[in-house]
């Protein structure tokens, strides 16, 4: 199944939009008044010229300190190497400022693994004179140095340490560091899980390596280590019952494509299949194209 990068950042960074500020720019932090902080609702641009469509992935509305103007931060995660990006960035700007008339913060988070100089600027120019210098703020995970980050107490660089720019050899200490944040963090149930959740879909291990991490956290000092493996075998758990859920789900799925089959062979329409068993109009016709066998 397909990552869906930009969901999950997108709801990392809703919980934890202020630390998400704080860690990359502290400057802009200072001047951000994060009590009127409120999320948008999705802008979807077409872009004529190339037939295609674009979601902008989180807009936060909120102030300055001190001013009663809104302003609007719109972060976007770019998972893929595209070399017309700076022009698309300039191309939200333009449009979210001609829709909002208020001060847009634009900024670009580079999540692919490739390592690149990403240009962080969109210009034209003539030999006769400058037109625009577009610019927007930019994060690229690739090249940070995740060891920098494990001693923060920061939840957005506890889940990021999976983007950041680490070793296959240093997998096993990644995790390690990660868990240890988890435990400092002590946060609450669900937001644990949000952590827990993004860092497993990027830094996935092997048994082997996972029996290597089991053995370097009984190395710990007790209370730490106890904390950490508690951690470790919740999670487990819960992604046992999550499996068990979802095979549960997919058996009624199955069960419901095969009672349709057998209505179809029976010569029952599509409307009545789909009012008894739930499956959509569109699978139905699929199935009855395909054959009902």
């Amino acid at each position: 199944m397909a990552i869906d990068h930009d969901r999950l950042f997108k709801e990392l960074l809703q919980t934890f939009f202020e630390e998400f500020v704080l860690l990359f720019f502290p400057d802009m932090h200072e001047h951000i008044d994060f009590n009127h902080l409120s999320f948008l609702s999705e802008e979807l641009f077409t872009d004529v010229t190339a037939g295609e469509k674009y979601r902008v992935d989180l807009l936060a509305k909120t102030k300055f300190k001190g001013e009663d103007g809104w302003i609007i931060v719109h972060v976007e995660n770019q998972a893929y190497i595209q070399s017309s990006f700076p022009e698309r960035m300039f191309l939200y700007f333009s449009r979210l400022f001609e829709k909002y008339r208020a001060p847009i913060i634009p900024i670009a988070v580079f999540s692919y693994d490739a390592i690149r100089d990403e240009p962080s600027s969109f210009t034209l120019s003539f030999p006769f004179g400058d037109v625009l210098d577009f610019r927007f703020f930019h994060v690229e995970l690739p090249k940070q140095n995740w060891r920098q980050f494990i001693r923060t107490d920061n939840p957005v660089a506890a889940a990021l340490l999976s983007k950041m720019g680490y070793t296959e050899s240093e997998r096993v200490e990644l995790k390690k560091q990660f868990l240890r944040m988890l435990v400092r963090l002590e946060l609450d149930e669900a937001k644990q899980r949000l952590l827990m959740g993004f860092f497993e879909t990027y830094v996935k291990l092997s048994d082997e390596e996972e029996q290597r991490l089991r053995s370097e956290v009984e190395q710990m000092e007790t209370k730490e280590k106890e904390r950490v493996l508690e951690l470790i075998i919740s999670y487990e758990q819960k992604g046992k019952i999550r499996g068990r859920e979802e095979g549960r789900k997919e058996g009624a799925e199955q069960e419901k494509r095969h009672i349709a089959k057998r209505m179809l062979r029976k010569g029952f329409d599509a409307q009545t299949i789909h009012e008894l068993t739930g499956l959509s109009v569109a699978e139905i016709e699929e199935m009855k194209q395909g054959g009902s066998k």
